[in-house]
């Protein structure tokens, strides 16, 4: 198995097989490739082409097929990559593979990472824009320790995905390539905008085939609170606890309670209507969903509100420890976080009449606008 020539043989027909789009992974293809050769498959890894050899070989293999349409096809790749995270852009895509690296074969995959905790929340998105899309959860063995690996698979148009999901907390996070061992390079959004821009500086990235809006949160806030919302219709409630029926009638009630207490305080009234807006993501931790949800779209004593309104409950139980219950007093939200507690508890009845979704958006867009221009 230490001979070169054999060595390059197997190269070429696993470069073979990953172009042509028989096998993704690269020790699937040099197994399958030394079988062909009549090679026995018990061998040592060092035996074998590296990673980076057999990308190599793919690379020649795309050259020779492809020709000049290879650059036309990596910059369609890339424009489609740029579209989806942008759609993503809540959860801090980067691009990663041969899309960024210029090493992209026909049929390829375009991969990103994406980084939540709540994988829902991710397939919802994928969901409001009517994307196909699978779950696959790998479970992979490395240095006799088992990982498993979340995957969402993406149809969109003639182009494929491969979303990794990793948690919110590893955005920064190295991680290596199973090719050359080094540090996997990544791009966020604006810097494959800038890779972009250097490479093709004709391509307009702000047009609407390309733009799916601000590259760093929602264009408009209110669109995102109506789409967290709506979902609430669904989300019906356990009857011992919610009589009222679904979280969208407990949400508006509960708005409509917090607008004849403080009809000004447009944080304390969007924490009141949004409180719930987790429980169409997450059932387990609609708090954490919430708040990922609206990050950057909300207040940092909106945020407050939200995330503590479980707490607050607790606190008014009993069932609190002693050290987070001294917290929640320090707090100088203590007061709102109690009030929003109470209005919680009383927007749980039947048969009151609440205004709908785009009446109390309305509102606030309004009460927003007024602060605005006092502020101003």
């Amino acid at each position: 198995m230490a001979d070169e020539r054999i060595r390059r043989q197997i190269a070429l027909i696993a470069a073979r097989l990953m172009y042509e789009r028989h096998d993704k992974e690269y020790f699937t293809a040099k197994r399958k490739a030394a079988r062909q050769l009549g090679l026995d498959y018990r061998f040592r890894p060092g035996d074998l082409p590296s990673n980076a050899e057999i990308r190599e070989q793919i690379q020649a293999l795309a050259q020779l097929y492809e020709g000049e349409r290879r650059k036309e096809h990596l910059l369609e790749m890339r424009l489609a990559a740029l579209r989806m995270m942008r759609r993503l852009a809540a959860f801090h895509p980067r691009l990663i593979g041969s899309v960024l690296t210029g090493h992209v074969r026909k049929g390829s995959d375009i991969d990103l990472h994406v980084f939540t905790n709540h994988v829902s929340a991710v397939t919802t998105v994928l969901d409001d824009e009517r994307l196909r899309h699978s779950l696959e959860r790998k479970r992979v063995i490395k240095h006799n320790e088992e990982r498993v690996f979340t995957h969402v698979h993406v149809e969109d148009g003639p182009h494929t995905f491969e979303l990794t999901v990793y948690d919110r907390d590893k955005v920064n996070y190295g991680f290596k390539s199973s090719i050359t061992g080094t540090l996997i390079e990544r791009a966020s959004i604006a810097e494959l905008e800038q890779l972009l821009a250097a490479e093709h500086p004709d391509v307009d990235l702000d047009d609407d085939a390309i733009s799916m809006g601000d590259r760093d949160g929602p264009d408009d806030p209110f669109a995102l609170y109506r789409w967290l919302l709506i979902p609430l219709e669904e989300v019906k409630q356990n009857p011992a606890y919610h009589p009222e029926g679904d979280a969208l009638f407990h949400s508006l009630q509960v708005f409509e309670l917090a607008r004849q207490q403080v009809p000004w305080d447009e944080e304390f009234l969007l924490a009141a209507l949004l409180h719930d807006v987790g429980k169409a993501i997450d059932r387990s931790d609609h708090v954490g969903a919430a708040l990922e949800a609206l990050r950057g779209a909300i207040s940092k004593r909106t945020e407050f509100l939200i995330a503590h309104h479980m707490e607050a409950q607790q606190y008014q139980d009993g069932t609190l420890g002693h050290r987070a219950r001294q917290r929640l007093r320090e707090s100088e939200h203590f007061d709102d976080l109690m009030l929003l507690r109470e209005l919680d508890s009383q927007g749980r009845r039947t048969g009151v009449r609440v205004c709908s979704v785009d009446e109390a958006l309305d509102y606030l867009r309004t009460l927003s606008e007024s602060n605005d221009e006092w502020q101003g």
